[in-house]
């Protein structure tokens, strides 16, 4: 099969996979910063005692950190 060019790459558009991409990245350093958020947010903002606080707030960075990592890998591997 030859390398030919598709549509897409042709008319130099972007395609929608790459923007999806982006969107995923973005959403991983989201959960990261809203991990952060719950970390250190008042008491008064988010009616939860603080250890369950702080315990959704690593959950949210660690998942938000494999999401990015998820991502960069498929995003950079070629």
């Amino acid at each position: 099969m030859s390398n030919r060019l598709s549509t897409e790459e042709r008319l130099g558009r972007q395609s929608p996979q790459r923007l999806i991409r982006y969107f995923v990245m973005f959403m991983a350093v989201l959960y990261c910063g809203l991990g952060v958020f719950m970390w250190v947010a008042p008491a008064t903002m988010l009616p939860l005692q603080p250890t369950v606080r702080h315990i959704l707030g690593v959950v949210f960075i660690f998942y938000g950190i494999i999401r990015f990592v998820r991502a960069y890998r498929q995003m950079f591997s070629k």
